[in-house]
């Protein structure tokens, strides 16, 4: 390779870049919602105390206009909510027939352009790799979202966005890896039928939406890994060398989309996987050289203190920062900021999620019901190499 070429390399694929908004820091889904709580605001103020996130890095995330979301939404579901945000109220007939005005799902001041900016930071993801490079959003990763309806916390699909927006932009085969604690239904919705979309996802078995069975494969390139309560960071350790990063290598992808929701680790309340933040991170370094194009999503976490810390250390890791055994006073007034407010009681943080990023790793014995069905699907892929 020429001195010419390498510069030209290197100038079309600049260093990881993070997609935020401030729309996160005061918009929440209410007082009794999971998603009362900051996340992305607290990542992007804590790697800006950590000295990891300069104004070159950091771009402001658009908000999607309506017609940019028809590749998967309809445009009957994008009017109501629309007008279910203007009005602040829905009717009877339009919560029956898109699941607004739910529980999960519920009215609040900015239901459509909260969604439409993190949509807005998929879609413009897949134009911002077109040659190249890595992006981290992490206000991404709604992967409920249906074509006509809220579904899950989720009011728009921006994963399925960003696919269709990398595929747009020149990257035709496509991995999509998703370990959050619940199946990507509305993805998987999208592209089981799609053999250029390889689909992987490690969820926990019986937990909400009770999708992804190990025989759920579709037409198309699909993996669901349904694992048991009590996952341990040796057992998906085990899944990543085993599963994950042969079928993505195996698939030489042309992108790969990390849906990485921090949901699997053992301090939040909406599963009951027992991993740390440390498999996490050994999951996002390990696919990032087997493609070209790298976006790495949020997704679930609902405790504000493992969520923040768990982000912020995805970006440490997709830029090769050193993370300190001990976070300087500034990151520690930032996690000491926060607050975690119920409807019954006020949540206490642990010391450590003060003043650490890195949890203790959290290892244990491979279950027989792990490695069998990680194996099963490991089979799987040695069928179609």
């Amino acid at each position: 390779m020429t001195e010419v070429t390498q510069a030209s390399v290197t100038q079309a694929t600049p260093g990881p870049r993070f997609i935020g908004s401030e729309i996160y820091r005061h918009s929440s889904y209410g007082a009794w919602h999971p998603l009362r709580v900051p996340r992305v605001s607290t990542v992007m103020d804590l790697a800006r105390a950590l000295g990891w996130l300069s104004a070159d890095q950091f771009i402001t995330s658009p908000k999607a206009k309506p017609t940019a979301l028809t590749g998967y939404h309809t445009p009957g579901y994008l009017a109501a909510l629309q007008a279910a945000e203007a009005a602040q109220a829905v009717t009877d007939d339009v919560r029956q027939k898109h699941g607004l005005g739910t529980p999960s799902n519920p009215v609040f001041r900015e239901m459509y352009r909260r969604p439409a900016t993190s949509a807005g930071a998929s879609l413009l993801a897949g134009e911002l790799l077109k040659r190249g490079g890595v992006i981290y959003s992490p206000a991404g990763g709604t992967h409920h979202g249906m074509p006509d309806r809220a579904n899950g916390f989720c009011y728009l699909n921006d994963p399925v966005l960003a696919i269709q927006s990398l595929r747009r932009n020149g990257a035709q085969r496509i991995a999509y890896v998703d370990i959050d604690a619940h199946h990507p239904d509305g993805v998987e919705h999208a592209f089981a039928n799609d053999p250029e979309t390889l689909q992987i996802s490690v969820h926990e078995e019986n937990r909400w939406p009770r999708t992804g069975k190990l025989t759920d494969v579709g037409s198309g390139q699909v993996y669901n890994l349904p694992v048991p309560a009590g996952l341990n960071d040796t057992e998906m350790a085990l899944i990543r060398d085993v599963l994950i990063l042969p079928l993505v290598a195996d698939f030489r992808p042309d992108a790969i989309v990390l849906q990485c929701g921090a949901d699997a680790v053992t301090e939040d309340p909406q599963s009951r996987l027992t991993l740390s933040n440390n498999a996490h991170w050994a999951i996002v370094a390990a696919l990032m050289p087997l493609a070209p194009r790298y976006l790495v999503l949020g997704g679930g976490g609902y405790n504000p203190w493992s969520v923040g810390r768990l982000w912020t250390g995805v970006w440490a890791t997709l830029n090769g920062y050193d993370i300190p055994d001990v976070l300087p006073p500034a990151a520690q007034g930032v996690l000491g900021a926060l607050t975690w407010d119920g409807p019954l009681r006020r949540h206490h943080p642990d010391p450590h999620w003060i003043a650490t990023l890195r949890d203790v790793p959290r290892n244990g014995p491979i279950r027989d019901e792990v490695r069998a069905r990680t194996q099963r699907l490991a089979a799987r892929r040695a069928v179609w190499r």
